[in-house]
């Protein structure tokens, strides 16, 4: 697996970590829903906002990733620009999946 930019354990803490970084994510969600929700706008403008929001936010690697080793650093980068994670969050992964990383984003 070294040759697609990461290593097995790599995979594995992936595997261990997805679901707090996705409950974490929506969390953030459901608070940006409330914000939306108490603002001043009619109740039925608010409601189909709100519709179309989690319409494309349920789309999203932080909401629903496709889980196989051949999508691993797709995800990584995907919750990176979906604000889900950041770097920092991949301390504990090997330096060849943040030098991997690193090269798609740019850093």
């Amino acid at each position: 697996m070294q040759e697609r930019g990461f290593t097995e354990k790599d995979w594995k803490l992936f595997r261990s970590k997805i679901a707090d970084w996705q409950e974490a994510y929506m969390d953030r969600l459901n608070k940006e829903y409330i914000e939306l929700l108490s603002g001043e706008e009619n109740p039925s403008d608010k409601f189909w906002s709100l519709e179309e929001r989690i319409k494309k936010d349920k789309k999203k690697t932080g909401v629903r990733a496709e889980m196989s080793r051949s999508n691993l650093i797709y995800n990584i980068i995907s919750l990176m620009n979906e604000g889900a994670n950041c770097f920092e969050y991949l301390e504990e992964f090997s330096d060849q999946l943040k030098e991997t990383v690193r090269l798609f984003i740019g850093r």
